[in-house]
This record gives C-alpha cells, sequence and structure tokens, in this order.
C-alpha cells in the first residue's frame, strides 16, 4: 500500500495537473466539435489514469528505473505501465484539441521513448525480483 506521508505531495501534483488541463481545456481557441469533445474526454481518462496509477504506486515511484518494490495492486494488477499508457492517452487527447497533424510524429516518438523506458524498468525489476516479476509480467498486459 502506498505511504501516506507521500499522499500530501502526490495530490499536490494531481491538482496542478488537472488545473492545467482545464485551463487548457476551457480556454485553447476552436469550436467544440466530436474531435474536441473526445480530446477532452481523452485527456480527462489520461489524468484520472496518472493520478490514480501514482497514488497506487505510492514510495515506489521514481523518474529513473528502480527496484523499491513490486506493486501487483489496483491498475498495477492489470497493466505493469499505467503511467504510460494514461499518459499516452492524455497525449492524443491534447493532439485532438489542439489539431496540428505534425504532433501525431511527437505522438509516435513518444509511444516509443515510453515503450523503451518500459523495456528498461521491466530488466531492473526482474534483476531484482526474479520469478515474482516474470510470473506477474505473465499476468499483466504492458
Amino acid at each position: 500500500m502506498p505511504d501516506r506521508s507521500l499522499y500530501p505531495f502526490a495530490a499536490l501534483q494531481i491538482v496542478v495537473a488537472a488545473a492545467l488541463l482545464l485551463w487548457f481545456t476551457v480556454f485553447y481557441p476552436g469550436a467544440w466539435d466530436l474531435q474536441r469533445v473526445i480530446g477532452t474526454a481523452l485527456m480527462i481518462i489520461g489524468l484520472g489514469g496518472i493520478a490514480t496509477a501514482r497514488y497506487q504506486l505510492g514510495r515506489s515511484f521514481s523518474v529513473s528505473a528502480q527496484a523499491r518494490q513490486l506493486v501487483t495492486h489496483g491498475l498495477y494488477a492489470k497493466i505493469r505501465n499505467p503511467i504510460y499508457v494514461f499518459g499516452t492517452v492524455l497525449i492524443a487527447g491534447l493532439v485532438l484539441i489542439v489539431r496540428r497533424p505534425a504532433l501525431w510524429a511527437f505522438f509516435a516518438a513518444m509511444v516509443i521513448v515510453q515503450i523503451l523506458r518500459a523495456r528498461r524498468e521491466a530488466r531492473v525489476l526482474e534483476a531484482a525480483f526474479g520469478d515474482a516479476y516474470r510470473e506477474y509480467r505473465s499476468k499483466t498486459w504492458f
């Protein structure tokens, strides 16, 4: 379970991200058509997923690949890298709202980087947790 001392920090991150998302979505120029509504929905889903995953990760959260604890509950019971998955969903929503086709290249590059980061993290976790991680990996997606 997450360390309760991290709740205020994680909550602050989530509140700031939500405020920025709300500001961007409301004040970005353009019509509220189906594409913008879908983009906004994807951004909300992405932010909600990131917030949930960050909360569930607790002290195991780090920017670089580290093996503090094998988190297998909540979203992590189904997805090994939910922050990457939901971050990708959020960026897809952003690209839909902004309507700049060139940003899809950024999106594709980001997906490649996330896959490479996930592989690096998998190697670190497998080295630290061995069979427990391999079993976990066999039961989860990405």
